[in-house]
């Protein structure tokens, strides 16, 4: 009995430890089979890192993305290159053909991610995710300024509302449908609503809903728009990623807008982008447009040859000389400077320059004297607010622009950045502010209002550099109204 019990008290012993191991052993197979293959499986973030590539779907608008003469541009697109460079990968941006690709796009996972001005919306939260939002906008109903002001979305009559298929506007005027029963719609997929606001203007429709970052940029290209009156809060617009287990390159988005937004990156390049956008009124825009194509063809070959001869973009030469001249070779002014780029004339003699009133001369002069400022400012200062910098330096001298930038920095905001010395320079003309500085008082809002103007003249020369006549319509638009009227 006892050698059975001994017998016994061994086999427990022994058996137990091996029923341990065999269930560990086991359980490592299983592991082995279903953990190892995702633990050797790549996420999306390293995937983009061997391949490379970052690849994001966008729109093609002035507000996303757009080629510019030199090269691409547009928010999305300088943020979406600056993630990029973060990332160490280059960038691809794709167009789709409508905003419906774009959404079914990423969530197929044929893009990394759409940066598209897109606005973060319930329905849309239901089939995506959201990185952190960078701007915030309103959706805003575009009528005609010949047309009567229709006083909310029931007061439309017989007038034709369309909108992008598949759009925030389409989903915010569903919402409103229940309340307005009367609200008609036609949604287009084959327009963008740039397409839809130029037919707005050519009066072929009565109304559209755009974007209020939209109709800012486009406000110097059809105008004969209004706004009649926003039809919603203030929308958030966010990158857009396809709902997944991958979190890799989705919190990698969300430390790149948390980044950007405390190192105050995102708001240079919102300043950037719009910063000069409420600068033009509408006479001005028209006037501007006209003398363009009056008087800039006899001095267009100028501009061109000393802008390419100092490294400067021609087109920026030609907004300085409207601000400073209205493009006339005669112009003077009571305080003395003269000529198409009006020179004082102290610089003509520094430059060496015999006649102001020369044409060549002074676009030459002007050229080079920009291109010697520039030179002067800080090269810390990154593009393009070294650019705009030198221009206000041009406008009220280089020294009182080094005093705005001390006074910046007094108070407490950044010297480097013209989004922080814009709101600096007038000080200048308080005596609270210039009594200690060392060059004194100045009309310090002047080149304020100078460089906002170029800035404004600039962007419409670079979109839009041939108005024949500012009110005719893009031909183009006409080729694809068939398919949608």
């Amino acid at each position: 009995m006892v050698a059975r019990d001994i017998a016994i008290q061994i086999r427990r012993t022994f058996c137990k430890p091996l029923f341990i191991s065999l269930a560990l052993v086991f359980g490592i197979i299983i592991f082995l089979f279903n953990g190892l293959p995702k633990l050797m499986t790549p996420s999306v973030l390293e995937r983009i890192q061997q391949d490379g590539e970052l690849v994001v779907y966008t729109r093609n608008s002035p507000a996303t993305y757009y080629e510019g003469p030199d090269a691409p541009t547009g928010l999305e697109y300088d943020l979406a290159k600056m993630f990029a460079n973060e990332l160490g990968v280059k960038l691809t941006m794709i167009i789709p053909e409508t905003l419906g690709d774009i959404l079914d796009g990423v969530e197929d996972g044929n893009a990394h991610f759409a940066a598209a001005g897109l606005t973060v919306t319930d329905e849309r939260k239901k089939r995506f995710r959201f990185a952190p939002a960078y701007q915030e906008i309103t959706e805003q109903l575009v009528y005609h300024a010949d047309h009567p002001k229709p006083k909310d979305l029931s007061n439309l009559g017989d007038g034709l509302l369309e909108v992008v298929a598949g759009s925030s506007h389409e989903e915010r005027l569903k919402y409103l449908k229940n309340v307005i029963k009367d609200l008609n719609w036609r949604s287009v997929s084959d327009l963008e609503s740039e397409d839809l606001m130029q037919l707005v203007a050519d009066e072929i429709i009565d109304y559209t809903i755009a974007d209020s970052n939209e109709v800012a940029l486009n406000k110097p290209f059809f105008l004969r728009l209004r706004v009649a009156f926003d039809i919603s809060e203030p929308q958030p617009l966010a990158w857009m990623f396809t709902k997944n287990e991958d979190n890799s390159l989705y919190d990698e988005a969300v430390k790149f807008f948390e980044k950007i937004k405390e190192n105050g990156e995102l708001t240079r390049m919102i300043e950037r982008a719009y910063g000069h956008v409420d600068t033009l009124n509408y006479v001005g825009t028209i006037v501007f447009r006209r003398h363009i194509t009056q008087r800039l063809p006899a001095y267009e070959a100028m501009f061109k040859k000393y802008a390419q001869e100092y490294g400067l973009d021609w087109r920026l030469l030609v907004a300085m000389s409207y601000q400073e001249s209205l493009l006339r070779a005669n112009a003077k002014s009571p305080t003395g400077v003269r000529g198409l780029m009006m020179l004082t004339r102290k610089t003509s003699k520094d430059l060496g320059i015999k006649n102001r009133l020369d044409p060549e001369s002074s676009i030459e002069g002007g050229a080079r004297y920009l291109t010697q400022l520039h030179k002067r400012i800080p090269k810390n200062i990154r593009e393009p607010d070294r650019t705009w910098m030198a221009l206000a330096s041009y406008n009220i001298g280089f020294y009182h622009v080094v005093d705005a930038r001390i006074i910046t920095k007094k108070r407490g905001l950044d010297p480097n950045k013209w989004i922080d010395v814009k709101t600096s320079l007038p000080l200048l003309a308080q005596r609270k502010w210039y009594k200690d500085t060392k060059y004194g008082y100045a009309r310090g809002w002047e080149p304020v209002r100078y460089v906002e103007n170029i800035r404004s003249y600039y962007d419409i020369l670079r979109r839009d550099i041939r108005p024949v006549n500012p009110v005719d319509p893009d031909p183009d638009i006409y080729k694809i109204l068939p398919r949608v009227l």
